[in-house]
């Protein structure tokens, strides 16, 4: 498939509801439908278990219906690639019930897709084990070493090694989701280069806050580019911290956001799973659920 030219973001956004609506269609992509509203996942890591399918018990034990799960490199491949992990992880699901919502690739970060070849071998495995284990979404994140804050250079070599990728990914049904601390704009601007609605953004309420943006504005901006979205405070328990979560919950339905909501706790003044209680229960009640 030879990749796709767009004139735009609003052109994006248009071939993004295309893309959304067949590869949902074909089971490709997680996520709760419109009338049942925001579901509540946890990243594999934020409990201590990445790349580990006893994350799904943990998380059901805990009441989360998702478990964000890390596809972990091991040598020149991903774990995940055989078939024997995939099983275990489908296993997970069949006796928890509780689903995959998304990958993330967390070495990444010090592994730059606009760096290390090594990193754009690993997405492009990534999609296939997506494609096999019918999850809609891979997590590429730009952080630390990976940063692309005031890097033009190596933004520019990261629109370019998405757009060798995004083409596979388009015909898997996968999503690749740019989490980084860009603004809503710089998000838009990488979108835009690459030109594919099989790259879009993952939200996250607080990178957005420590890096000075305005949340709410972030996410109206932003809209129907946002594929998924971390539930994230760093300065306290939800509710006690920095972000207003009900202000966000406004704003995710100004955009008509039904997907996601992944926590990935960053202070456990509780113990972790205690804490992850708290923040959970104080969502459902933000959400009515």
């Amino acid at each position: 498939m030879k990749p796709h030219k767009f004139s735009g973001t609003v052109t994006i956004m248009i071939m993004l509801a295309a893309f959304a609506a067949g590869a949902a269609s074909a089971g490709r992509i997680s996520g709760p439908a419109a009338e049942t509203g925001v579901k509540f996942g946890v990243c594999d890591w934020t409990i201590g278990k990445s790349g580990d399918p006893a994350a799904l018990e943990l998380a059901g034990k805990l009441g989360l219906e998702g478990v964000q799960v890390s596809l972990v490199p091991k040598g020149d491949s991903l774990v995940l690639l055989q078939k024997d992990a995939q099983r275990a992880y489908q296993t997970a699901m069949e006796k928890t019930g509780v689903a995959i919502p998304s990958f993330a690739i967390g070495d990444l970060n010090d592994i730059p897709l606009h760096k290390d070849p090594r990193a754009e071998k690993w997405l492009s495995e990534g999609i296939d084990v997506a494609r096999e284990m019918r999850v809609g979404i891979i997590l590429v994140p730009f952080f630390g070493p990976a940063d692309l804050k005031d890097d033009a250079a190596g933004e520019k070599a990261a629109v370019a090694a998405l757009k060798r990728l995004a083409p596979k990914a388009e015909k898997a049904g996968v999503v690749l989701a740019v989490e980084s601390y860009l603004s809503a704009a710089g998000h838009r601007r990488i979108i835009d280069a690459v030109g594919s609605p099989a790259v879009r953004v993952y939200y996250d309420t607080a990178n957005s806050q420590s890096a000075g943006y305005d949340i709410n504005a972030e996410i109206r901006d932003l809209g129907p580019l946002i594929c998924e979205m971390h539930a994230k405070d760093d300065k306290d328990l939800y509710g006690k911290g920095d972000i207003d979560f009900k202000a966000v919950r406004a704003s995710m339905a100004a955009i008509g956001y039904s997907g996601w909501f992944v926590l990935e706790g960053s202070k456990y003044p509780l113990g972790r799973e205690q804490s992850l209680a708290y923040d959970l229960k104080f969502l459902r009640e933000v959400f009515g659920r």
